[in-house]
């Protein structure tokens, strides 16, 4: 027999599982419009691939992943694409998300769907595969399926663990999955394996699900898989606890189960593996619990996009619904706008009422009574996480290791101040995410504005290079030109000689006009070195123009020549 490990902390919250978990699951009406978030996983989000107006058919990839950390997003049904617009999305900032928006025509036709060998493929071809065919985590953090198995070189898989825990109150979608399709579940686990190479498989199911445990291991008798069932305490579902109690091994501060040589997935996720390779089907359905206060609780299949409403409505909400939980109580979303489409995330809906979860008491001033520190599963310190997510001092929050709390509630759930604890937690989170956001626009900045001092620095010296190239070129290429010798005037000359005075004036503009002639012959030379620049394809009056100024330029060369020094007519004796 196995033996089991505890993790720190746990509670043991009301289950109101048997409301929903003991009818079959049924499946969901077709919807006329259906609104499909480009953001459904971890990552970045899938990059359109349709335009409006496009006719597509059901499974058809509407979006494709973008980047390494992304998955696709595939036509739920066959129909029409009328929009590609920002739409309200599920998502604790209630703000919009862009959407593609699909009406459908009713007639449910599927593209052309064929099984895989995944046997005969190369390991790297099958995780593409199972990223354009949108393959996420179902068990709630949607993290895509092929960034989970595409290991770093040294890295290793030696168990690994399928999560049919379910811990969480009021859902039960894992449950009937198991009860009704534990050997598809089996054949999505194969493939998770092969994936892995790990050596051990170990199933996970808490022990109130006798039926689940009993059809799980039906299925494994012939494989080498170990169906474990595990005590019910919230949350022995989340991943590192699962892990913690099958295998003895933590998962380090800050790091993933595949340190450890873990991989961890939901039953759900082995079973949309089984769906993809078994019959060629993408990601656009899940199974989802609508309980609470509806009168007719139980699990549905439903399309990804179809609005919450007509989820909400098959389950036929009673009077006095005053509110949804998109997901458990204990981390799901509140939500009132059922406009708002179903997501790869979303595995429950629980109508609220106010004697099913009356409102909370007004918080009151922490007593440092370290409750919480007890039920807290991550073994941290949730009171003074308050105090300083509370005071805005998020470096000391890290400090005490915040990014390890997986938000699960239990601290909140036995809080005698009844503090919103999670929330706090939560403010933290995002606030020390965009600070770093911001922090590395700023660097790129930095980096931008340092590239462009150094691009012009270097442009201006490749410049001056350039030029100074260009005049030792011209230098070199320079007949020389004899300087003109001047004529001496006669030393012994009488000054006051009239017509002495006139041939030295005659001397003089000699000497000026040999200057002028070495200085025509220099500019024609220059001249003939220096091509004019965009003289092609002139048109005739530009030509007339040109012909116009060379005219006047070759007349006034003609008056420079037979010019005095003073630009006068020379003077006859």
């Amino acid at each position: 027999m196995r033996t089991l490990f505890r993790f720190h902390g746990g509670i043991h919250p009301d289950e109101h599982k048997l409301e929903s978990s003991e009818s079959p699951a049924r499946r969901a009406p077709l919807a006329k419009k259906l609104v499909l978030p480009l953001h459904q996983h971890i990552g970045n989000g899938a990059k359109v691939a349709v335009q409006v107006g496009d006719r597509v058919l059901k499974g058809q990839m509407l979006a494709g992943a973008q980047g390494m950390i992304s998955a696709a997003i595939h036509a739920p049904t066959s129909g029409t694409v009328t929009a590609v617009a920002p739409h309200p999305v599920p998502h604790p900032s209630r703000l919009g998300g862009l959407c593609i928006h699909l009406e459908s025509d009713g007639e449910d036709r599927w593209i052309a769907l064929a099984p895989l060998d995944f046997h005969a493929m190369p390991k790297s071809e099958l995780l593409g595969k199972l990223r354009d065919a949108g393959i996420v985590g179902l068990g709630g953090a949607t993290f895509p399926t092929h960034v989970k198995y595409g290991l770093a070189p040294g890295q290793r898989i030696d168990t690994l663990v399928i999560n049919g825990a379910e811990c969480e109150p009021w859902i039960t979608t894992d449950d009937r999955l198991m009860r009704e399709h534990a050997e598809g579940i089996v054949r999505g686990i194969e493939v998770l394996r092969h994936l892995s190479g790990a050596a051990e498989v170990l199933v996970g199911i808490e022990d109130n699900k006798p039926q689940a445990i009993a059809a799980m291991r039906a299925a494994c008798a012939a494989a080498p898989i170990e169906v474990v069932v595990v005590p019910t305490l919230y949350p022995s579902g989340g991943e590192k606890q699962l892990i913690r109690i099958l295998t003895g091994k933590e998962v380090p501060s800050g790091g993933r189960p595949t340190n450890i040589g873990v991989a961890c997935n939901n039953v759900a996720t082995a079973y949309a593996i089984h769906r993809f390779v078994d019959h060629g089907e993408p990601m656009i359905s899940r199974q989802v619990t609508v309980t609470g206060n509806v009168r007719v609780p139980q699990n549905i299949e439903v399309l990804i996009g179809t609005p919450l409403a007509e989820v909400v409505a098959c389950a036929e909400a009673l009077p006095g619904t005053s509110g949804y939980i998109l997901g458990g109580p204990m981390m799901g979303l509140h939500v009132d706008d059922l406009h708002l489409p179903m997501v790869k995330s979303a595995n429950c809906i629980i109508a609220k009422s106010g004697q099913l979860f009356p409102p909370p008491p007004p918080a009151m001033p922490c007593i440092r009574c370290t409750r919480c520190a007890q039920a807290c599963p991550a073994d941290l310190q949730p009171q003074d996480l308050y105090w300083f997510a509370k005071s805005n001092n998020f470096g000391k929050t890290q400090e005490f290791h915040l990014f390890d709390c997986i938000e699960c509630g239990a601290c909140a759930y036995v809080c005698p101040s009844h503090i919103p604890l999670v929330q706090y937690f939560r403010f933290a989170k995002s606030e020390i995410w965009q600070r770093e956001r911001e922090a590395q626009s700023a660097e790129v900045a930095r980096e931008r504005h340092e590239f462009r001092q150094f691009r012009i620095e270097r442009e201006k010296q490749e410049k001056a290079e350039r030029l100074a190239q260009k005049e030792k070129a011209a230098l070199a290429a320079k007949p020389a030109v004899p300087a003109p010798l001047p004529v001496a005037a006669d030393p012994n000359a009488d000054p006051d000689n009239t017509l002495q005075m006139r041939v030295d004036a005659d001397i003089a503009r000699a000497n000026m006009q040999m200057r002028i002639d070495a200085a025509v012959a220099r500019a024609k030379e220059q001249a003939a070195i220096v091509q004019p620049k965009n003289t092609d394809d002139l048109t005739p009056h530009q030509q007339a123009e040109i012909t116009e100024i060379e005219t006047r330029r070759a007349k006034l060369r003609e008056i420079a020549s037979h010019a005095g020094a003073d630009d006068e007519p020379s003077k006859s004796n």
